[in-house]
């Protein structure tokens, strides 16, 4: 139990994928959930692989009571959590806000924005049960420039910007620090369903991505309430976060 604990979601493909991966490599314990029980135990190999260890938990984040099971189950099992990484996310469907069925709208707010609400009820007493508990949340940069026809996506990733925002304020005299994450332009599934035009061999992939939420992740990570934008540096070759102060 000497290793840090990350509960990953969203774990079975794209920038989770990555992240539960990387974690992996720099030697955590990984929690990954997804819905997609194949995808997680190929993960396992590829983390076992690695050397590291894995607890997979089958899970769609719509079943909110189910959230809160996996937090009993966590507490019980570890008795506390070092990093949330929530990386799970939907599109939805690219339609005009007046178009937009209530299926549609249930979906993207039910995984966007109440699902990671029930991850920080679930699991807040498992981070503050941690010497550094950190959690990133998978942002977008459609909530903050909304689009036409990105009504649904832009107002799930807006909610859940101030949630995080308010709930970092909230840990501020704690030991917990929380951030977003905005990975930028990567090539994921999600990215080639909203541009389907687009060269994906331009964009970074998730590999490159990961690296940034895991050291968000890190004990040493002292930033709070910060919005942390992905860019890689085309001149140097390297990569950076690149600070988004809240309310630019």
């Amino acid at each position: 139990m000497s290793a840090r604990i990350a509960l990953v979601t969203g774990a079975s493909r794209g920038i989770g994928r990555a992240a539960a991966l990387e974690l992996a490599r720099q030697g955590w314990r990984v929690i990954a959930t997804a819905r997609a029980q194949k995808a997680l135990e190929k993960l396992d190999d590829e983390i076992k692989a690695l050397g590291g260890e894995a607890t997979l938990v089958p899970l769609d984040l719509r079943d909110l009571d189910g959230i809160d099971r996996l937090g009993g189950a966590l507490f019980e099992r570890f008795g506390k959590l070092d990093g949330l990484a929530a990386c799970a996310g939907v599109l939805g469907s690219l339609t005009p806000a007046h178009q937009a069925s209530p299926a549609l709208m249930d979906e993207v707010m039910s995984v966007n924005f109440t699902a990671n609400w029930r991850l920080i009820r679930a699991m807040h007493p498992l981070l503050r049960a941690s010497d550094a508990g950190r959690a990133v949340f998978v942002t977008s940069s459609a909530a903050r420039n909304p689009r036409a026809y990105w009504g649904p996506h832009a107002a799930s990733k807006a909610a859940l910007d101030a949630l995080v925002a308010s709930y970092a304020a909230e840990c501020a005299i704690t030991p917990i620090r929380a951030n977003l994450f905005d990975p930028g332009a990567t090539r994921t599934a999600m990215r080639a369903k909203a541009y389907p035009g687009e060269d994906p061999l331009t964009l970074p992939t998730p590999e490159e991505v990961a690296p940034a939420i895991v050291a968000m992740l890190g004990a040493e990570y002292g930033e709070n309430g910060q919005s942390i934008r992905y860019s890689k540096r085309r001149h140097s070759g390297g990569a950076e976060r690149d600070r988004e102060p809240r309310g630019s």
